[in-house]
């Protein structure tokens, strides 16, 4: 009996070492006993950006522990994209409110200002920002930042980054810089379409970058690398918005949004119960397709033939064809070069079914509307993919300067 009940004491504290993160969050590293960080915002006034995906190592919501922590006052909430708790479709305004669970306060950083106001700040002494980012420039997570930076630098308030994984690394980056014509909320800033960034990095990289002149301290994790892939972090995933429910999505997001954002008629999977994981159609031959995806050998990357209907959105209840996305090496897999590679097999093997979106989409996503005269004139994935790099070597020596991370 006793050997049984040491064996069963060894079981659990095995299970609970195993469960226990490898990576410490910004936020647990600010509020744990001792902190380093706690002076941050001790007997101060504080203000917090975040959402659903703003949680500690455990799942618990940053804004409920910093509400119950008598440390600190937490007097207002900065709701971005979706809102303060996440129920907001894409791309719909969100209006100011109060929060049902703590009562405060919440001002809208998604609707008629995506920046916070002077009035939003007065009586605020340290800003929070705490969102799971997905690394991708196109969600605008990455903008909020920004504007918060430019909001905080006016307005004499100190932002704190409480720093989180990229879930797509931390080793590589692709795409175009935003032309200055194609500005928006979605190519905020001058970054490539995914940048290899922490937000905590990201931050000090737009501060210098950009010459703000925030006063910006950033909470760093304790364990990351920038080489880990989202389960290497023993993290948890908490959901960013309704349609990234899980680090899958997060991976593959930046690959199928791309290409639904250059290809008209095509689903990415988004309305079932696979977002972000198909690119399907009506006129797609899911075997053919599959065959000759797999035969390019995509790195990190393989694709299985699929069939389905869409509960709701433009394809509600037609069957689609297509292939579902299978990343199989997160460190090998490059999101944008994938997106290339299947809207190029795409236009070989259905050449007058693949037309491209407009000018002012293609510009707004991409940067810049090269990537379809390229595709016309029949350059591959991996020559339009060097012509990325071409532009990259400000960027990249402006990035090495913001790192955080080895």
């Amino acid at each position: 009996m006793k050997h049984l009940l040491l064996a069963l004491l060894a079981f659990l504290a095995s299970t609970l070492a195993a469960a226990e993160p490898k990576v410490t969050l910004g936020v647990d590293r600010l509020l744990e006993p001792g902190s380093e960080y706690a002076h941050l915002v001790e007997g101060k006034r504080v203000g917090l950006i975040t959402n659903p995906s703003g949680v500690d190592g455990v799942l618990v919501p940053t804004v409920d522990r910093l509400a119950r922590d008598p440390r600190l006052q937490l007097v207002r909430l900065f709701g971005p994209e979706h809102g303060i708790r996440g129920e907001i479709p894409a791309g719909e305004k969100v209006a100011d409110a109060r929060d049902a669970q703590t009562g405060l306060p919440v001002i809208s950083l998604y609707g008629s200002t995506k920046r916070p106001t002077r009035e939003s700040l007065r009586d605020i002494d340290v800003m929070l920002f705490d969102i799971q980012d997905v690394g991708s420039r196109t969600y605008t997570y990455l903008s909020t930042l920004g504007e918060a930076l430019y909001a905080c630098a006016e307005h004499g308030v100190p932002l704190v980054v409480l720093d989180r994984p990229n879930p797509l690394g931390g080793t590589r980056f692709e795409g175009s810089l935003v032309e200055s014509s194609y500005r928006t909320f979605i190519g905020w800033g001058p970054v490539p379409v995914t940048h290899g960034m922490t937000f905590g990095e990201a931050a000090r990289y737009f501060n210098s970058r950009l010459s703000i002149g925030c006063a910006l301290q950033v909470v760093p994790m304790r364990g990351w690398r920038r080489s880990m892939s989202w389960a290497d972090t023993g993290l948890l995933w908490s959901i960013t918005s309704p349609h990234v429910p899980s680090a899958t999505q997060a991976m593959l997001y930046t690959t199928t949004g791309m290409i639904t954002s250059t290809v008209r008629d095509l689903n990415n999977g988004v309305g079932s119960t696979m977002p972000f994981e198909t690119v399907a159609a009506p006129f797609i031959d899911a075997v053919r397709l599959e065959r000759a995806l797999n035969e390019r050998q995509l790195p990190g990357v393989r694709f299985q033939a699929i069939h389905y209907k869409p509960f709701y959105g433009r394809y509600a209840n037609a069957p689609l064809q297509g292939v579902r996305l299978r990343v199989i090496d997160s460190q090998q897999f490059r999101p944008l070069f994938t997106a290339v590679a299947i809207v190029e097999t795409l236009r070989e093997l259905h050449p007058k079914q693949i037309k491209f979106l407009d000018d002012r989409t293609l510009g707004t996503h991409w940067g810049n509307t090269a990537l379809r005269k390229q595709l016309q004139q029949g350059l591959s994935a991996e020559a339009i993919a060097a012509t990325w790099a071409e532009e990259h070597p400000v960027f990249a020596a402006d990035r090495q300067l913001a790192l955080i991370y080895d």
